[in-house]
């Protein structure tokens, strides 16, 4: 099995050191990481600026550019060959709920399976850190379960991993978990800069506004390592008729053309 590992915290962060000791013998894997922290760079793509590649001391590949940069140049390249699974993270905070929208963390792993690879970003639910090594190994045991039950390498899928930053025995089991929701962001932090403009920092998240069992904000509350899978297609298909009809009122009114 051949793994391509990826993050948004850099390839020096904790979190994809532990992911990739704890992969390390389970299959071919390989790193190629953002050189910087892109957290919440979602699925951005560099197009207007060279990317370079360098390898690290330890091997790691390590790229000038986003986490999406980093899995669409190794698929479409760098690496020479497709791989049957990418991991991404283990990142530093949750990607639950509104979040997985932002998270640079989700968007490496959306960039596999948008390339028709399956893919899954895993993440804790607090920052710090703190037990990454049960984190890690939660990531090892369902890999290697899905590879035994053949599901790694066949039809794509993408799926959203929070881990609550628990002790590994102290972990409730996997639990399958539809996306919660968030309350608006915090007020924007304005401050003035040393020449006197407004300088102004987007705020917190904000605290959850569907956290009710089901979601993975209550799931990992709860204490259960949460699982989400996800889909690309935002098309708003319960009200897909309805606009179908909007849409024939408003070019019948339209008239001809002036």
């Amino acid at each position: 099995m051949k793994i391509l590992i990826s993050n948004d915290d850099g390839y020096q962060a904790p979190g994809i050191v532990a992911l990739y000791e704890a992969l390390k013998d389970v299959g071919d894997v390989e790193v190629v990481a953002p050189e910087q922290n892109n957290s919440a760079k979602s699925n951005a793509l560099t197009l207007h600026s060279p990317l370079y590649v360098h390898r690290a001391a330890n091997g790691f590949r390590y790229v000038n550019g986003t986490p999406a940069d980093c899995v669409h140049i190794a698929l479409t390249g760098l690496l020479g060959y497709r791989p049957d699974l990418v991991v991404s993270g283990i990142n530093n905070g949750a990607n639950m709920g509104d979040d997985t929208i932002y998270s640079g963390t989700v968007g490496a792993a959306m960039e596999g399976y948008l390339f028709g690879v399956p893919a899954i970003a895993f993440s804790q639910v607090e920052k710090g850190w703190q037990h990454i090594d049960a984190a890690a190994r939660v990531a090892r045991e369902l890999v290697q379960r899905m590879a035994q039950q053949s599901l790694v390498g066949t039809t794509p899928w993408l799926l959203n991993v929070n881990v609550p930053n628990r002790p590994f025995d102290q972990l409730k089991p996997l639990k399958a978990c539809r996306l919660g929701r968030r309350h608006a962001a915090e007020q924007v932090i304005t401050q003035l800069s040393p020449r006197g403009e407004t300088m102004y920092w987007i705020a917190g998240a904000g605290p959850a506004k569907d956290d009710t069992e089901g979601t993975d904000f209550h799931a990992t509350a709860q204490g259960h390592v949460s699982m989400t899978p996800l889909q690309i297609d935002l098309t708003d298909h319960d009200h897909l008729r309805y606009w179908s009809q909007t849409a024939a009122r408003l070019a019948a009114d339209a008239g001809p053309p002036a």
